[in-house]
């Protein structure tokens, strides 16, 4: 049935393209980055379509990038040009001596749903709307200042986050399991949901400080919004097809986002409620920054949709790279107890075991901080970074790059590059290290484009300080509270893929003990 729909769609496409006048380069312009031939009209839509059904988009990009040899590349999906990077030194170029020329986003299906019509700031197009929302989440939400200002509430979830792995493993000398995907992303939503809401729960929770079941759907509803949000749908390139839903991605996206706005609107609109009638004078957390911020008239700065856009984009933003980093990494350290134990060994020596690491602790934890960025590195979240649009013709690394463009930096292709790292499929934190010192802290950005753990540029992550501390801290606290094993005759742990995603194939789950003085998890309560 798809197929025959597909078909379809061919025959519509080249009915209504087939006078449409194409574009004709110029003798004096360069040519297009190599790329797989397109077909008339529909461009290489039929080879993405056969990828999806065989292993993934990503799979098929980066074989045949790997075939023809080469580091940029260009598939044409209907009329649009699709550039792909997997070197850093081009990705620079792109990014840094020409940010501004794609300085903007494309218009999709699920960030129009998302968002509210593009009314955020990560998936707006250049504009006015984009400039405002970005002064907004750069001096309003995520400035250093605030970042102090919600200190409190971040270390709250953390002890939060030690007390539910305690929970699980503190009646038993032989420990206890704990599903690491379960706990780290319990602790990003946590840790979202109190600095957005002042909440950790939407629901009762349970005794242990686990999630309930409204927490676990609103996780699964973020992840799935997350898979669908830039995912090469047909109809992103095709925009007379929305509305026929030949993937069902609108159906999905459109689902996961009735769940998130399920549990964010009735507070949202209660909240600007309160803050009309006067009941509420002051903020106490980002909603109440967001409600309360107003023009020079003394007038709302955002509308009731503006704030429920920004709310949906902030919570998408910060749940997925901390957790899935912290997952793959332990993951691999468990495989090397020595790496295990060097971490240890640092945040012994660093933090002791008498209290709980704190932030002011990160500083001085640069190999804990070098197994993140490894993990970064070498099992990014998502095999591509949501994609650039070029706002005019330029030319990059001797490569035409039309007006309009779609530039797409390769996750996978930057961070496993074999002419920038040695060894580039093994998980070697050291490799962050070198030229390091007391004096020099290693971060987790990174500025060069080697890979990527947050996005830079002028779309660059305005949360980077927030995702950093959020990544650190959930590390730091679970290595420096817990001594991990292997379940006992489970052999390694398994380290394949899930198919079609960059989650592990199984969720990690090891067994847990506590390594710190009974008196230390007292505090985390």
């Amino acid at each position: 049935m798809l197929n025959f729909s597909i078909l379809l769609v061919f025959i519509a496409v080249a009915l209504c393209y087939l006078f449409k006048p194409q574009w004709r380069g110029k003798a004096n312009r360069p040519s297009l980055p190599p790329g797989p031939k397109p077909w008339p009209i529909v461009g290489n839509l039929p080879e993405l379509i056969k990828s999806k059904k065989k292993t993934s988009v990503s799979h098929w990009i980066h074989s045949f990038m790997k075939e023809m040899n080469t580091e940029i590349s260009c598939i044409r999906l209907g009329n649009v040009h699709v550039i792909l990077v997997t070197c850093p030194e081009i990705s620079r170029e792109f990014f840094k001596k020409q940010d501004a020329v794609f300085a903007s986003r494309p218009l999709t299906m699920a960030t129009d749903v998302i968002s509210k019509g593009h009314l955020s700031t990560v998936f707006a197009p250049v504009g006015d709307q984009w400039k405002k929302m970005k002064r907004v989440m750069v001096s309003e939400m995520l400035s250093k200042a605030r970042h102090q200002w919600l200190y409190e509430k971040r270390v709250e979830e953390a002890d939060n986050l030690v007390h539910y792995v305690h929970n699980q493993c503190k009646n038993s000398d032989e420990g206890g399991l704990v599903n690491l995907r379960v706990a780290a992303r319990h602790y990003c939503g946590n840790v979202m949901r109190k600095l957005v809401f002042n909440q950790r729960y939407f629901g009762e929770g349970k005794a242990d400080g686990g999630p309930g079941f409204e927490e676990e759907e609103y996780i699964e509803a973020i992840f799935t919004s997350l898979a669908y949000v830039y995912s090469f749908s047909v109809s992103d390139y095709l925009p007379f097809l929305r509305g026929l839903d030949l993937e069902r991605h609108e159906t999905i996206v459109g689902e996961a986002t009735r769940v998130l706005n399920k549990y964010h609107d009735p507070i949202i609109e209660d909240r600007i409620l309160k803050w009309r009638d006067g009941k509420i004078d002051k903020p106490q957390d980002l909603l109440d920054v967001l409600i309360s911020l107003t023009d020079d008239n003394g007038i709302s700065l955002l509308s009731e949709n503006e704030i429920k856009a920004q709310i949906c984009e902030i919570m998408l933003a910060a749940v997925d790279n901390p957790s899935n980093a912290l997952e793959w990494a332990l993951a691999e350290m468990l495989n090397k107890p020595e790496m295990l134990q060097k971490a240890l060994d640092e945040l012994d020596n660093v933090v002791g075991r008498d209290r709980l690491v704190q932030e002011y602790d990160f500083p001085q934890l640069n190999y804990v901080k070098a197994c993140a960025r490894e993990a970064f590195r070498l099992h990014p979240i998502s095999p591509f970074i949501p994609p650039h649009v070029s706002v005019a013709d330029t030319t990059v690394a001797d490569y035409f790059i039309p007006k309009g463009s779609y530039v797409v930096l390769s996750r996978e292709g930057l961070g496993r590059n074999a002419k920038v790292w040695d060894d580039p499929c093994e998980f070697k934190p050291e490799r962050h290290l070198q030229g390091c010192n007391e004096d020099k802290e290693v971060v987790l950005a990174e500025p060069e484009l080697r890979f990527l753990s947050f996005s830079r540029g002028r779309r660059g992550c305005p949360g980077l300080m927030l995702g950093s501390s959020m990544t650190t801290m959930l590390f730091a606290r679970l290595l420096q509270g817990f001594d991990w094993s292997i379940p006992m005759n489970q052999g390694p742990i398994d380290l394949n893929q899930r198919m079609g995603e960059s989650f592990l194939a199984k969720p990690l789950r090891a067994i847990a003990k506590p390594r710190l003085p009974s008196s230390v998890y007292s505090f985390a309560r």
